[in-house]
């Protein structure tokens, strides 16, 4: 596969000043992004990422695989796996606890979706380290009658991904590669999972920020993507509609409603998914834009506020005047983008500690088998193996 197109931001009807504005602000206000990238119209017209990441760096999406799992769910459907009003209770029935009561009873695939399976608790801590997770699932208590109550809910997803599993054969993403990631063009997708051998669903894929924008493009075209319908748009519409009142909020773009494993905007008709630590696909319908950033902040609010206050009142209709100056000003600002090093004491009393003993890595993109510290000489001793040799 080809990558996205490359445009101007003003051929795609948005001003270079405003794009600029909005960088410097995130490294004023904000910092600790990864990664930006900004299309319109299909065509990428900013993207940066912040040094040391880089574009072929794949990220941990945490909660924004959701969106993932739920895409899985809407294809699955379609070819009659399953029915969003199933029972789960009928789903597993050899893993229900010996009391089953009737909001349990009552549980269907669309709570799992929307997170409104009636638990007031978030039942991850509970089940990612119990030999039989499902069990452990259906065993907790269900406070509310399933589809009154939002509750955010990891451990939801885990059981789509179970779900996925018990209906098809396949782990989670060996599911979506021929259905999404390859047609996509998107490659070396990777899912942690549960020593079970089920993807976590709700958490743990990895993959670069511009699969994320094309994951966020498919949504943008109703699931069509060259000539084929990857994904039903009946189904894009269900999940990226209102499903669950997740209202009150703090923070306004977590209140305005909860979808099929995505979350509503407060500007009308946009929606998102999203993960801890600031990982956004933010879809655009209306604007014929997508957004999609990495990062590792604290405050998730803070940049989508950014973005309603810059970049979203940017987009006009039409081309705009080529402005070369303003444009090359955007290359540069995008080209300097880092991450500040922390800063830090010359020494520590802590040295001794680390000193000489060797550092082993797990199997990794950067091939890093060990690392060593010498902090007397000033020396950094590593190995690495690359593939094919043993040193």
């Amino acid at each position: 596969m080809a990558p996205l197109p490359r445009s101007t931001p003003e051929k795609q009807g948005v001003a270079s000043t405003a794009l600029i504005t909005f960088l410097q602000e995130i490294n004023k206000d904000i910092r600790h992004l990864h990664s930006f990238m900004f299309l319109r119209h299909g065509s990428v017209i900013s993207e940066g990422w912040w040094n040391p990441w880089q574009a072929d760096t794949r990220h941990m999406l945490f909660s924004l695989s959701k969106s993932f799992t739920s895409t899985a769910v809407g294809i699955a459907i379609s070819e009659g796996r399953f029915q969003l009003t199933d029972r789960l209770v009928d789903l597993f029935p050899d893993k229900l606890p010996g009391m089953v009561s009737q909001n349990l009873a009552d549980m269907q695939v669309k709570h799992l979706l929307s997170m409104s399976t009636g638990q007031i608790e978030d039942t991850t801590p509970f089940i990612v380290f119990e030999e039989d997770p499902v069990r452990a699932f259906l065993a907790r208590p269900v406070d509310y009658k399933p589809g009154t109550h939002f509750f955010y809910n990891s451990g939801s997803t885990f059981m789509l991904s179970h779900l996925i599993t018990k209906t098809t054969g396949l782990k989670l993403i060996d599911y979506l590669k021929p259905r999404i990631l390859q047609p996509l063009g998107i490659e070396k997708a990777e899912w942690e999972s549960h020593p079970d051998g089920i993807d976590f669903g709700g958490w743990g894929l990895s993959i670069k920020t511009e699969d994320i924008a094309l994951f966020g493009q498919l949504y943008l075209q109703k699931g069509r993507w060259n000539g084929q319908q990857l994904i039903p748009e009946a189904w894009v519409q269900q999940a990226s509609s209102f499903q669950a009142d997740n209202a009150p909020d703090e923070n306004p773009d977590w209140a305005q409603g909860y979808g099929f494993q995505f979350w509503l905007c407060s500007p009308p008709g946009v929606y998102r998914g999203d993960g801890a630590f600031g990982q956004y696909c933010i879809i655009m319908p209306e604007q014929d834009a997508v957004i999609a950033i990495t990062g590792g902040l604290q405050n998730m609010q803070s940049v989508l506020t950014k973005i309603w206050k810059h970049i979203l009142p940017a987009m006009k209709p039409g081309v705009l005047p080529d402005q070369p100056k303003q444009h090359e000003n955007l290359q540069q600002n995008l080209s300097k983008l880092s991450i500040p090093p922390l800063p830090f004491n010359l020494s520590s009393d802590k040295e001794a500690i680390f000193e000489s003993r060797p550092y082993f890595f797990e199997e990794n993109d950067f091939f890093l088998k060990s690392i060593q510290l010498n902090f007397q000489s000033n020396q950094l001793k590593y190995q690495i193996n690359f593939p094919g040799s043993d040193t």
